[in-house]
């Protein structure tokens, strides 16, 4: 085997394992039971803080 064709399997090799990755990341962010978690992580702008006065308690 030849430098060149050693090259070229290791960029095959590592083309293959980049696709995987990005296809794993794909799946692991549609799955269904992520949803929820995604769902609120962005109502989390919109969440109101409770108000906080001088002393540091909080009101409600």
């Amino acid at each position: 085997m030849t430098f060149e064709q050693f090259i070229f399997d290791a960029r095959s090799v590592v083309t293959v394992l980049c696709f995987l990755t990005f296809a794993g990341i794909v799946w692991w962010t549609y799955i269904a039971h992520r949803r929820t978690d995604f769902d609120a992580a962005a109502n989390l702008p919109f969440a109101d803080e409770p108000a906080i006065d001088t002393a540091g308690e909080k009101h409600v």
